[in-house]
Parts: C-alpha cells; sequence; structure tokens
C-alpha cells in the first residue's frame, strides 16, 4: 500500500512539473506577442522570427550541454532520459517522505528548467529590438542558453557555490536574479554596442517616442505572460504531492496573482502623475514588473505585502524606463527595467519575509550574477560584432529589418508600392 502511495506522489509530482513547464513554455507566445505589439509594423517579422528560433535553439543548446553544466544531466541528456529504476525511486521516496522533495521524473526537470532558459533569452530579445541583426542575435542565443546562463545558474539551484558569496546564503526562489536579471544584463550588454534606434535621441538630447505598432496584440501578451507566470512561480515549489507542500503552491498562485495586480494598478498610477495621461505600455510593464518582484520569494509573503512588493516594482519600472531614456539607453520594451531594475529589487524584497536571507548574502548573488552575465555576454556580443556585426545597415533600419532580414512583411496590406 505503501509503495502505491509513493508512486502516485511520483506520478502527481512528474505531472505537476510537466504541466508547470507547458505553461512556462506559454510564456514564449507572450514574450513574441508583446514585443510584436511594441515595434513597429516594419519590423514585426523579424522580432517574431527572433521569439521563434531562440525558444528551438534554448531547447537545443540546454539538451545538448546546458543541461549538464546547470544539473549534471549529462551530455545531450546522458544521465537524464531513458527508463527509471523503480525500486530505487520507491526507496528514494520512502526516505524522503511527504515533507521533502520527494521524486520526479528527470526528464520533466529537464523540460522545466528548459523553458526558464528560453525565459532568460526572450528578455534580451526586445531590448535589442528593431537594430540588430538576426542572425548575430541568433548566434548570440546559442552562447547564452548553451554556457552563460547555465554556469551562474548551477551556482545556486545545483546547491553550488555562488562565488565569492563565502558563508553567506543567497536566496532566490524562481528566479528573480538567476534568471530575469540576468537575461537584463545579458541585453544591457548588447544593447550598449548595437546603440540606439536611429531618431530615438534628438540632437538637443530629447527623446522621442516611437510607439509600437499593435498595443491589443502586446496587451494579448501581457495577459499570457501573467498566466504562464503561474507555471513559472508555482512549478518552483519542484513538488505537489504532501498537504504543506500543496498549500504553499496555492499560497504562491495567490500571490503572484496580488504582485502583478499590485504592480499594474502602482505603475498606472504612477504614469498618470507622470505624464498627465493613463500610459497602457507603462501598465502592461507595470503588472510584469510585479511578476517579477515576486519571483524571488512567492511562498512567504502574505498576500498584502506581495501586493505592496508588485506595487514597489510597479513604480521603479515607471522611473527605470525614464531613467534609461535620459541616458540614452535604448530599450524599446523595457526588457532592461522590468527584468533587471525590477529584478533587483525583487532580490532584495526577500527579506521583508524570509528570516533567513541577509543583506549581504544577497547584495553579493546579485553583484556576482551580473557581473558574471553582464561581461561574458559583452564578449560574446563583441567577438560576434567583429565577426559578422550587430548592427543592420541606416538604409536597412529604415526601411524595417522585417525586408532586410525576413524578406516578408508582417502586415503586406500597409505598405507602399
Amino acid at each position: 500500500m505503501e509503495n502505491n502511495i509513493f508512486e502516485l506522489q511520483y506520478a502527481m509530482d512528474t505531472f505537476y512539473f510537466l504541466i508547470c513547464g507547458a505553461l512556462v513554455m506559454w510564456m514564449a507566445a507572450g514574450f513574441a506577442m508583446l514585443e510584436a505589439g511594441l515595434v513597429r509594423a516594419k519590423n514585426t517579422t523579424e522580432i517574431l522570427t527572433k521569439n521563434v528560433a531562440l525558444f528551438a535553439i534554448a531547447s537545443t543548446m540546454y539538451l545538448i550541454c546546458g543541461y549538464e553544466l546547470m544539473y549534471d544531466g549529462g551530455l545531450f541528456l546522458s544521465g537524464t532520459a531513458g527508463p527509471v529504476d523503480s525500486a530505487a525511486v520507491l526507496a528514494a521516496s520512502a526516505e524522503a517522505g511527504f515533507a521533502d522533495m520527494g521524486e520526479y521524473s528527470g526528464a520533466s526537470d529537464f523540460f522545466f528548467q528548459v523553458v526558464f532558459v528560453a525565459t532568460a533569452m526572450s528578455i534580451v530579445s526586445g531590448a535589442v529590438a528593431e537594430r540588430m541583426k538576426l542572425w548575430a542575435f541568433l548566434a548570440f542565443a546559442v552562447v547564452m542558453t548553451g554556457f552563460i546562463y547555465p554556469i551562474e545558474g548551477s551556482w545556486t539551484w545545483n546547491g553550488d557555490a555562488v562565488p565569492f558569496i563565502g558563508e553567506l546564503s543567497y536566496s532566490d526562489y524562481a528566479g528573480s536574479g538567476i534568471v530575469h536579471m540576468a537575461g537584463a544584463a545579458a541585453a544591457l550588454a548588447g544593447v550598449l554596442l548595437v546603440g540606439a534606434r536611429k531618431g530615438k535621441y534628438a540632437a538637443d538630447g530629447s527623446v522621442q517616442a516611437i510607439p509600437g505598432a499593435n498595443l491589443p496584440l502586446a496587451t494579448l501578451g501581457m495577459f499570457i505572460l501573467w498566466m504562464g507566470w503561474f507555471g513559472f512561480n508555482g512549478g518552483s515549489t519542484l513538488k505537489l504531492g504532501g498537504i504543506d507542500v500543496a498549500n504553499e503552491v496555492a499560497n504562491v498562485f495567490l500571490n503572484t496573482n496580488a504582485a502583478a495586480s499590485g504592480g499594474l494598478i502602482a505603475a498606472l498610477i504612477a504614469a498618470r502623475l507622470a505624464f498627465g495621461k493613463a500610459d497602457l505600455t507603462m501598465a502592461l510593464n507595470g503588472a510584469l514588473a510585479g511578476l517579477v518582484a515576486i519571483t524571488a520569494e512567492p511562498a512567504d509573503p502574505t498576500p498584502l505585502l506581495a501586493t505592496i512588493i508588485g506595487a514597489i516594482g510597479g513604480v521603479i519600472v515607471v522611473a527605470s524606463i525614464v531613467f534609461f531614456d535620459k541616458i540614452k539607453i535604448d530599450d524599446p520594451v523595457g526588457a532592461i527595467s522590468v527584468h533587471g531594475t525590477v529584478g533587483i529589487w525583487g532580490i532584495f524584497a526577500v527579506l521583508l519575509s524570509d528570516a533567513d536571507a541577509t543583506f549581504m548574502g544577497q547584495l553579493t548573488g546579485a553583484l556576482v550574477i551580473f557581473v558574471w552575465v553582464f561581461f561574458a555576454s559583452l564578449i560574446a556580443w563583441k567577438i560576434i560584432d567583429v565577426i559578422i556585426g550587430l548592427r543592420v545597415s541606416e538604409e536597412e533600419e529604415y526601411e524595417g529589418v522585417d525586408i532586410s532580414e525576413c524578406g516578408i512583411e508582417a502586415y503586406p496590406e500597409f505598405g507602399t508600392k
């Protein structure tokens, strides 16, 4: 009878992992829709191509070597895929009981982790939109998903020591730093090298607004990301079977939704106060900021605290987007602000509910992750720039990268002959 219960627990935890992984995979559609809505019509096909291609590249590179670097899963999943020893699994489950981590399929763990890799890379896509060569971006995706991200991810989530942190501990439940800030650091390195879009900043230093082509599509993308985030944070419990952990999962879902709501409301109010209008793009980024902010610790806060954490993230993202424009760092979708600036806030927001977390531990962990990802990415971007170049020509940028990079327009009926 006990073996039957543990078999059921194994099946339940494995199935939960797979469902949460599918939800996070659906976030790829959210990123694609959000970015396609926030770029100009003439760059839509190319940004969609980036998003579908990066997911496939992430899946393949993580299979080849990324999972081995991050979780010792074997090159080409040699230590992960294939049949399992049922007797050994049952013995391990019995030893762990219902209170500890438990057991689940290694293949389900790979599937859940690989969609996190794609998420980190999706952050980069929007930040360098409208002026970077498609194949330069895809070349970087190979490096980021196969090497840069897995190495830093292993430091915390595989139990490896975070460099230079010593006896301090770094806490990041679902990846405000490990996934989101890391993606933003890679994006920032790329943006600094590729430069701003033509016409974004006038000669007198003023910022010229470049509106997106399809705000309904961007809004749909935000809601898809909001939905997928329940898998992102909820799956990071790594388990479902058991009363305590099932209750934790419910709290994670509740707090994730509360933080997103708080972020959207706060960003909408902040935009109204700052610009005199209810800025939809700020509201969309506010919801995402709330989600990023709660990701480092979605289980422990009360619902009210989760709402406040998200709301602070919503205010921060509005201020951050304005700040980056003032220093002429051009980010068409606000990805660096949403995932980077607010990701840092999320790392420190852990201190509000996790008694075991320390300020120095969170600070050191954040600095190590940022420095590694930023400088490794900067080197990778520079090598790619030397070999094939990062930026399209001025004429290609003016005409739109849909034509120069993909040879097809997303909205051909809007074109002129």
